[in-house]
């Protein structure tokens, strides 16, 4: 698999590279971003950064995070799609070890592509990530035996305001992986359709900056 292969719900607009070789896909869905980190490799094993403020920085990612998760699932677990407001979190997604399907949708009011989704192979082989700006439901699947999942989130986590958006919505259609009858929690179990938030619920679509 290629750095970019394995997109789907989304294409490329266009692609950058840093001096240092951190690659970056600007997908058709404003604000996304997949990153590649240069790996620095041989046979004793790898190093990558994982996180640069300056060097993220330059590709267009500018924020200041605050909290770092950690997540364990086991194959054909799906956990989404969530999305928080009032506030909304920017992620930086990665996966530690194993694989999954990883999936956004955009929920933000008044964004020209409100409802559409994205979605990208993580894993711990390709140890790309995918920035995911504030205003995005987010949920992924579990393809491996077990799955590590990394993220970190400019705002703390407030259980309150966690909404939850229906993984099968029809009106969004995401395509996931064939995996079965997925393992669901049940709070996302009773998720609801995107058309019945209310509006005021969601949050607001700014333009993205350069």
């Amino acid at each position: 698999m290629t750095k970019f292969d394995g997109i789907s719900g989304a294409s490329i607009l266009e692609t950058h590279e840093t001096p240092q070789g951190t690659r970056a896909a600007y997908l058709d869905i404003p604000g996304l971003v997949l990153i590649c980190p240069r790996i620095f490799g041989d046979a004793r094993g790898f190093f990558m950064e994982t996180w640069n403020v300056e060097r993220y920085d330059s590709l267009g990612v500018r924020v200041q995070f605050l909290q770092d998760n950690l997540s364990y699932s086991a194959r054909g677990v799906l956990r989404g799609l969530h999305f928080q407001e009032p506030g909304a979190q920017t992620k930086l997604v990665s996966v530690v070890h194993g694989e999954v399907f990883d999936v956004v949708v955009d929920v933000r009011r008044g964004s020209p592509t409100f409802g559409r989704w994205a979605g990208a192979i993580l894993s711990g082989d390709n140890r790309r990530q995918f920035y995911i700006p504030c205003g995005f439901a987010h949920g992924f699947c579990v393809l491996s035996e077990t799955a590590y999942f990394s993220y970190k989130c400019d705002a703390y986590y407030a259980p309150a305001h966690e909404r939850t958006i229906a993984w099968s919505d029809p009106d969004i259609g995401i395509q996931w992986p064939e995996i079965g009858t997925p393992s669901l929690s049940q709070k996302d179990l009773q998720g609801q359709r995107l058309r019945d938030f209310n509006p005021d619920s969601l949050p607001v679509y700014t333009t993205p900056t350069s």
